[in-house]
């Protein structure tokens, strides 16, 4: 994929008001901890996770992804007469009809004449909303588009200690299948491509590319399961070691296949947004993609794993705190369970 006329206009995020650490959850999960013989900050070791954010209970993604289009079209300045098409990508929906888009298209006033859907692919759910706006406005569909979304992870937290506080058959072994629901985080992310012509900014999307590895589809699933589980918080079952190795080994040929397609070496890249998940899987993907890990931009220590938010939430703070500079060759470095891979250069 390669782009002439894509430009990132703006990024933005929302931060849930309620701090939740590993500390405290571990707090929960004693009497486990205790029968099982762990001990206390495992957690935070396994995963260098300190703490991870929620919204108010009974908060509904569409409610907060509204705000966090609104917020980034007003901070933008950008006149939403322009805007073609919004795509919600987030885990994380309202219902499964209409779309959560529907909603949020509404409360944020944009045209009658704007394509709006959901999209779903795990964590890649954003990143893959700004290939299909690109092409839109490649193609001159549209002269610009938002891709929005908002993970709520609360219920898969709290749902998954209860669990593991009732289920007296848990071992030292099984356990490892529930440590990922533990590092999950909640946040809101959106993104704002124009034409060129439209684009106060300059910063230009150049393009990227996918790979797939769908033998591993089954390392990492969630849903809804009300009968096993006795209630309608999600669950979600992941292999987090052969799921870190897949991701990491997918990562290689994406990352060679994308450098190809950009004309870039390892050392034309300035600044690096990764999938944020935790601080094993960061190490490996950056050592075996032989960048420096002072490019990266981490956030996950303070957020958790916020699924198809955490990347372009990264993005976004990290423009905000002004780390990136003018002229910067940006790698937005996408991996989903699934197993998918997606991988973008910006121009900043």
């Amino acid at each position: 994929m390669r782009y002439e006329h894509v430009c990132v206009e703006a990024v933005s995020c929302i931060l849930p008001p309620h701090v939740v650490t590993s500390d405290e959850i571990e707090a929960q999960l004693a009497p486990v901890y205790e029968r099982l013989g762990l001990p206390a900050g495992r957690l935070e070791l396994m995963t260098g996770i300190q703490e991870r954010r929620f919204f108010d209970r009974e908060t509904l993604p569409g409610t907060i992804s509204a705000q966090t289009v609104n917020q980034l079209l007003d901070q933008a300045g950008f006149d939403r007469k322009y805007v073609g098409a919004l795509f919600h990508g987030s885990v994380c929906r309202d219902q499964l009809e209409p779309a959560t888009a529907s909603g949020v298209h509404h409360a944020a006033g944009l045209s009658e004449n704007a394509l709006i859907l959901d999209i779903s692919n795990a964590c890649l759910g954003l990143l893959n909303g700004m290939v299909f706006l690109a092409n839109m406005i490649e193609m001159g569909q549209i002269r610009a588009g938002v891709v929005v979304g908002t993970e709520v992870g609360r219920d898969l937290v709290e749902g998954t200690i209860d669990d593991l506080l009732q289920d007296e058959t848990l071992t030292r072994k099984s356990i490892k299948n529930h440590i990922a629901s533990l590092t999950i985080g909640s946040g809101s992310a959106a993104i704002l491509l124009c034409d060129r012509r439209l684009s106060r900014t300059g910063h230009r999307l150049l393009g990227g590319s996918f790979q797939t590895d769908t033998s591993s589809h089954e390392l990492c699933a969630g849903g809804v399961e009300a009968q096993k589980h006795g209630d309608h918080r999600p669950r979600m079952q992941t292999d987090s070691e052969s799921l870190l190795v897949a991701g990491v080994n997918l990562a290689i040929p994406t990352w060679e296949q994308t450098k190809r397609t950009l004309s870039w070496q390892n050392e034309d890249v300035d600044r690096v947004f990764t999938h944020q998940v935790g601080k094993a899987h960061r190490k490996l993907l950056l050592e075996k993609l032989g960048l420096d890990p002072g490019l990266d931009y981490p956030t996950v220590e303070m957020l958790g794993n916020t699924g198809a938010a955490a990347l372009p939430m990264a993005w976004a703070l990290g423009i905000q705190n002004q780390a990136l500079k003018e002229h910067d060759r940006v790698a937005l470095l996408g991996i989903g369970s699934g197993l998918n891979s997606l991988m973008l250069g910006v121009q900043w």
